[in-house]
């Protein structure tokens, strides 16, 4: 931001300070008539609502500068454009603690959210899924809470700390709350790490609390400013399916990784995949899913290779018609394979060559080589 607010900075700063967050009605007449002419209307109607104060808007600018916060404003260079796609309920303006640069951080990333009371396995895969996406150069948008949601900035975090890939993505945590509050308060060592490895992003001034509307209203943010977001667990009743709900509005990629089919925690993940939402279960899955069409294809999965990939298909038939730990008949084996005279008998003796039968009295069995 500049040393010296414009009035409509200034204006935009008030407006913060006593409206709800994402007011869409506050949001067009900003966009139709400007912040300054809605702030002076406010003032020319008193009523017993809060009215903005643009004092106390040049002290927030003064305390942001003391603290080291940036104020980033629509069509500033900072700006995330992707956020316009929000309309009306677009922010105001936001408050970004922490080194790098917010738009350019979030042009490749993604949002990895998820439950709260994660069970191990959702937070070993929020983890590792954020880790590699970071280290191959992609951001990671989360909300900083307990759960998914704090095990995504870990991994992060891990790989900027070691240094890991050419450029490793971001962190950015959006919070409901002021970027000097941060909020749980037993992730402050966490909200620490992000702003030297990452962002701490809100749209609330400095000094605000939490409350359970904000954290509603907050996931639109976090679904707006990524190009997709991946649920790693969640209930039926879970709040991280508002931020899928939001994606899904905006036009972004849906996607959900798979659990245990009994668990509860990932009810509504399969819930979400069941109507739609893109399964994924990698990180070059994700990329492949939000990257660029034909140039960040995930690698097609592949088996480890058994003795028996090396034969003829007629070969592998035949072999298949063994049990598994008993010999049976050559007169039977004939009967079962139904080939012309004398093709029995070529097929058999390619399949000792390749050490996968033995003879056994009057007929043959499979060798540990062929059962492997």
């Amino acid at each position: 931001m500049n040393d010296q607010p414009t009035p409509d900075m200034l204006a935009r700063i008030a407006l913060a300070q006593v409206v709800e967050p994402g007011n869409p009605k506050i949001g067009m007449q900003v966009t139709q008539r400007g912040a300054c002419d809605v702030v002076s209307e406010m003032l020319a109607h008193l009523s017993n609502t809060r009215l903005p104060d643009l004092a106390a808007a040049e002290r927030e600018v003064e305390l942001a500068a003391t603290i080291g916060v940036r104020l980033v404003f629509p069509d500033t260079l900072d700006w995330p454009t992707q956020l316009d796609d929000l309309g009306p309920s677009r922010p105001l303006l936001l408050w970004v603690r922490g080194g790098g640069q917010l738009r350019l951080g979030v042009v490749r990333s993604v949002s990895v959210v998820g439950a709260r009371a994660a069970s191990e396995y959702g937070l070993t895969l929020a983890s590792r899924l954020s880790s590699d996406l970071a280290r191959a150069g992609w951001s990671v948008v989360s909300g900083g809470a307990f759960g998914v949601d704090a095990a995504a900035h870990r991994g992060v975090v891990a790989v900027r700390d070691r240094g890991e890939g050419p450029e490793p993505g971001l962190t950015v945590a959006v919070l409901a709350c002021g970027v000097d509050f941060g909020y749980p308060k037993a992730n402050a060592s966490l909200f620490e790490e992000i702003v030297k490895r990452g962002l701490l992003v809100s749209e609330v001034p400095l000094g605000t609390q939490p409350r359970r509307l904000r954290f509603l209203v907050r996931n639109r943010l976090i679904a707006a400013l990524t190009r997709g977001t991946v649920v790693v667990e969640a209930a039926y009743r879970s709040g991280a399916l508002g931020t899928l709900r939001y994606a899904e509005k905006l036009g972004r990629v849906v996607m959900g990784l798979p659990g245990p089919v009994d668990s509860y925690l990932s009810g509504g993940v399969h819930r979400e995949l069941r109507a739609g939402a893109l399964l994924v279960t990698s990180a070059a899955e994700i990329i492949e899913a939000v990257g660029e069409l034909g140039a960040d294809l995930a690698p097609e999965p592949t088996t480890p290779n058994r003795p028996r990939d090396q034969l003829g298909s007629l070969s592998r038939v035949v072999l298949d018609l063994f049990p598994a730990r008993e010999a049976i008949a050559q007169v039977d084996l004939d009967r079962a394979a139904g080939l012309i005279p004398g093709a029995l008998a070529v097929v058999l003796a390619e399949l000792e060559a390749a050490s996968m039968i033995r003879p056994n009295g009057a007929g043959w069995e499979l060798t540990a080589r062929a059962r492997a």
